[in-house]
C-alpha cells in the first residue's frame, strides 16, 4: 500500500523566516555576526507521515519526512519508507532530528516544552530535508526506550546512513533540534557515521548523570515529571496526533497573532507543560522501571550511568560542532557546554555562543538563521561568515552588545574570593581571622518534630550579602564555593544559590550549585580553580560534628551587577518548601535527614570578575537605569552586533 504526500504547493507557498509575508519565527535569530550567502527561500514543502527506517538489528523506527518541492508532486512513499521521486521533488541535504518527543506534533506551535526539533517551514523552503525520528518504544516506533543507552546511541547513526542513502538526499546529512534532540546530535557524532557532515547541538547534554543527579541531589521535580510525559506520550496513538482537531489547533497557534504572543514564553514552561500529561498513566514497562534505576537504583555515577555517558567519547568527534545555550539555563543544559566544549578542543571547526536569559522559547524557534548560516557552510559548500572571528561569542546580561572570546574562561576574568562573614556581608577576603560561624536548621519532610511546637529558633537557610556596588561590576567565568563546614546528620545537600539583589529587594537567580556531602570527593588532577571536578562515584562518610572542606561548583555564568545592586549568597538544603531557593521552577529530594549544618568564616566564594579598564576590550554602555535586575535577566532588547 502507498501513502501520497501531504503537500504545501510550489515555492509560494507560506515558509517560516522573519522577513515580511512569512511566518514570523520567535526570539533571537543570530549571534550577532553578518551572514552572506545565505540560502533562500525557494521551495514549497511537501510531508509524508509514517515513514518506517530499519535499524541493524530489524527494528522500524517511526519518522516523519519533509521534503522541499518545485511544485505539486505526486510522490508516493512505499511502507517501508522508499520513495519513488518524480521532478518537483529537489535533491538537498537532509537535517536529522531524533528524540522521544511526539514527532507528530513538533510544528504544533503550542508553548510546550517538547516541540524542540526545528521549524521545518523554515529549513524545508530554503533547500533541506527534514526527517524528525522516535526513538524505540516512543512516537510509533518499535522496540523499547532505553533512555539513551548502547542501542539508543547505535539508532542515530543507523538514521543517518538511511537518511543519506535516499534518493531524495545527496549524500549530506546534518543534525537539529535542542534537548534531547541535541544529546542525540552528539550521540550520532561520536560513532562517525560517514554521512554525517556537521551537528548544531543547542542545549545539549553529554552526561545524563548531570541532569538527573545534581551531584548527587535529586532533580526529581524535573526527572519524575519528564519521565512520565515521555511515558504517557508514548502510548498516544498517530491517529490522535494527527487527527482533524489538532490540525486545527495547529493552524490557530500558527497564527501571526497568537503565534506572537508566545515570544517570551521562558524555561518553566517545559516544567509546568508536562504536569498537565500526568493525569494519565504511562506503562511500567520500562518507564517505571527506568525511573526506579535511574532515581533509586543507582544514585552515584556508575556502570549504569557510563552506559549513557558520551563525554569519554567525545574526542572521536571531528565534524564541524555548534554548541550554545542561555545563560540562566542553569539547572538543566548551561552545565554541560563547557565540559563539551573542553572535549572538542582538538576540533578546530567549533564554535559556542552563550545567549541571554529567555532565549531558548518554546516551540523552539530560536537562532534559526545562525542554524542555516552553519548547515550552509558545512553542508552546501557556502562561504557564510559563521567561521568568522574568535570561536567564542556571548552576551553579559546587562549589556547591550556581543563579546569574543578565544577561550573559556575568557583569560581576562580573574577570581576574587570573598569571605562568608559572620555578620553576613560577602566581602572580599580581607583581614578575616576565620573563627567565626553561623548554623541553620534543616528539618527533613518526617523530622518527626511534634505538630505543636514552637518555631525552631534557627532559620532553614543562611544568605550573605554585598555591599551595595559603586560601579558595575562584571562576573564571567567560572563560580566555586569553598565551605567548611559541619553537620549532625550522616549527610546533607547543599544547595548554593547566588542572586541579583536589586535596591527595592527583588531578586533574581544568576547560578546555583548543588552537591551531596558525601560525594564530595574531588578529582584534583582534573581539576581547576573555580572548576572543582567531582566523579560522584564513592560515597565518603561524613565525620558528624567534625569541619569539612567542600568543594561546590556553581554553574559558570555571565553577570553585570548594576550600580547599588548586590550579590547575596543562599545556603541551604532543601528546595522543596522553599521556592526562593529554587531554579527555573526546579525542585530536589533531600537525603532525608534533619541536620544542623554549620558553615564558618574560612569559607570562600570565588567570584570570576573582569578588569573594570577595557572589559575584554570592547567599550561598555552602562543602561541610563539601574532599576530592575540584570545578572542573568536582561530584558532590555537584543544585543547589537559587535566586530569581531
Amino acid at each position: 500500500m502507498w501513502t501520497t504526500m501531504q503537500v504545501r504547493r510550489g515555492p509560494s507557498a507560506r515558509a517560516a523566516g522573519t522577513a515580511a509575508g512569512q511566518r514570523q519565527l520567535n526570539g533571537r535569530q543570530t549571534s550577532g555576526r553578518g551572514y552572506r550567502n545565505l540560502s533562500e527561500v525557494e521551495f514549497g514543502m511537501a510531508r509524508t507521515n509514517r515513514v518506517d527506517i530499519p535499524m541493524r538489528d530489524g527494528t522500524r523506527l517511526r519518522a516523519d519526512v519533509f521534503l522541499p518541492t518545485t511544485g505539486s508532486p505526486q510522490t508516493a512513499v512505499s511502507p517501508d519508507g522508499g520513495v519513488r521521486l518524480d521532478p518537483t521533488v529537489r535533491v538537498a541535504p537532509a537535517l536529522v532530528s531524533f528524540s522521544c518527543y511526539a514527532r507528530q506534533v513538533q510544528d504544533l506551535g503550542a508553548p510546550f516544552g517538547f516541540l524542540e526539533a526545528g521549524a521545518s517551514d523554515y529549513f524545508v523552503p530554503r533547500g533541506y530535508a527534514h526527517v524528525i525520528v522516535n526513538s524505540r518504544g516512543t512516537g510509533g516506533s518499535e522496540g523499547t526506550f532505553g533512555l539513551m543507552d548502547t542501542v539508543e546511541v547505535a539508532d542515530t547513526a543507523d538514521v543517518v546512513e538511511w537518511v543519506a542513502a535516499q534518493p531524495w538526499c545527496d549524500g549530506n546529512v546534518g543534525g537539529m533540534g535542542i534537548s534531547y534532540f541535541a544529546v542525540a546530535q552528539l550521540a550520532a557524532a561520536v560513532q562517525r557515521p560517514p554521512h554525517l557532515k556537521a551537528i548544531f547541538p543547542f542545549a545539549t547534554l553529554d552526561d545524563l548523570y548531570d541532569a538527573v543527579w545534581h551531584r548527587g541531589v535529586l532533580n526529581s521535580g524535573f526527572f519524575s515529571a519528564w519521565l512520565s510525559a515521555i511515558g504517557i506520550m508514548a502510548g498516544v496513538s498517530d491517529e490522535f496526533w494527527q487527527s482533524a482537531g489538532l490540525d486545527l489547533i495547529r493552524r490557530a497557534l500558527n497564527t501571526s497573532g497568537v503565534h506572537a504572543r508566545m515570544e517570551h514564553v521562558n524555561g518553566q514552561v517545559a516544567v509546568s507543560a508536562m504536569k498537565t500529561l500526568l493525569r494519565s498513566h504511562y506503562a511500567e514497562e520500562p518507564f517505571g522501571r527506568l525511573w526506579q534505576e535511574a532515581a533509586v537504583e543507582h544514585p552515584t555515577h556508575d556502570d549504569w550511568w557510563d552506559e549513557r555517558n558520551l563525554r569519554p567519547r567525545l574526542g572521536n568527534i571531528d565534524i564541524p560542532v555548534y554548541l550554545g545555550c542561555q545563560w540562566d539555563n542553569v539547572p538543566m543544559h548551561l552545565p554541560s557546554s563547557f565540559p563539551v566544549w573542553e572535549a572538542l578542543a582538538h576540533n578546530p571547526n567549533v564554535r559556542l555562543t552563550l545567549i541571554d536569559k529567555d532565549a531558548l522559547i518554546w516551540p523552539w524557534e530560536t537562532m534559526h538563521e545562525e542554524a542555516l548560516a552553519w548547515n550552509d557552510q558545512w553542508l552546501k559548500g557556502r562561504d557564510t561568515g559563521i567561521m568568522d572571528g574568535p570561536p567564542i561569542r556571548y552576551v553579559i546580561p546587562g549589556t547591550d552588545h556581543w563579546r569574543t572570546a578565544d577561550r573559556w574562561p575568557p583569560p581576562e576574568s580573574r577570581h576574587v574570593a570573598y569571605s562568608l562573614r559572620t555578620d553576613g556581608t560577602l566581602a572580599p577576603d580581607e583581614d578575616v581571622d576565620g573563627v567565626g560561624k553561623r548554623s541553620y536548621l534543616h528539618l527533613a519532610r518526617e523530622s518527626g518534630r511534634p505538630r505543636n511546637a514552637n518555631p525552631p529558633g534557627l532559620p532553614d537557610h543562611l544568605s550573605w550579602q554585598t555591599e551595595p556596588a559603586r560601579q558595575p561590576l562584571d562576573v564571567v567565568g567560572d563560580i566555586e564555593l569553598e565551605l567548611d563546614a559541619t553537620i549532625t546528620a550522616l549527610d546533607t545537600d547543599w544547595i548554593v544559590l547566588l542572586d541579583d539583589l536589586a535596591p527595592e529587594g527583588r531578586a533574581v537567580n544568576v547560578t546555583a550549585g548543588w552537591l551531596r556531602a558525601q560525594l564530595r570527593t574531588v578529582d584534583e588532577e582534573s581539576s581547576r580553580i573555580g572548576r572543582p571536578v567531582l566523579p560522584c562515584r564513592e560515597p565518603l562518610t561524613v565525620p558528624v560534628g567534625r569541619r569539612v572542606r567542600y568543594r561546590i561548583p556553581l554553574t559558570p555564568n555571565a553577570c553585570r551587577l548594576r550600580v547599588g545592586h548586590r550579590l547575596r549568597l543562599m545556603i541551604t538544603s532543601g528546595d522543596e518548601r522553599q521556592p526562593a531557593a529554587r531554579v527555573l521552577g526546579f525542585t530536589h529530594s533531600s537525603v532525608g535527614q534533619s541536620s544542623l549544618n554549620t558553615v564558618y568564616a574560612t569559607s570562600r566564594l570565588l567570584l570570576p570578575v573582569l578588569p573594570a579598564e577595557g572589559r575584554i576590550g570592547q567599550t561598555q554602555r552602562e543602561p541610563a537605569s539601574s532599576e530592575g535586575s540584570t545578572c542573568g535577566n536582561h530584558e532590555e532588547g537584543p544585543a547589537t552586533t559587535a566586530a569581531s
